[in-house]
């Protein structure tokens, strides 16, 4: 079971909206009293959600588990997920996990 309440910047969630409306997205930020997150959102049931950041309530979100990706072609997928989010702190995480002697191509 994931804790629920230990959010941090970069994790993975689902949950509802505010409308009601099923998320599944990254958390982007964390209010300091931790009472609700900022998802931006990769998928929905409502479709002009996706690719919005929205503020939610903590309660109506669950942190989904970490994945740990050995496949290269998604490793590279959520590479550019990363570089597209801005999200260097990721970005730099994730191409320390490709094969040095491919990170080194000419």
């Amino acid at each position: 079971m994931v804790e629920n309440n230990l959010f941090k910047n970069g994790d993975w969630v689902q949950g509802k909206s505010r409308d009601g409306e099923l998320i599944h997205g990254f958390v982007e930020n964390v209010s300091d009293n931790r009472e609700i997150v900022k998802v931006n959102v990769v998928e929905s049931d409502n479709e002009k959600a996706v690719g919005k950041s929205i503020w939610i309530p903590s309660k109506w979100t669950e942190k989904l588990p970490d994945l740990e990706v050995s496949n290269e072609a998604h490793l590279l997928a959520l590479i550019d997920l990363a570089l597209l989010s801005k999200d260097e702190t990721w970005f730099m995480e994730l191409s320390g996990k490709l094969n040095p002697s491919k990170s080194t191509r000419k």
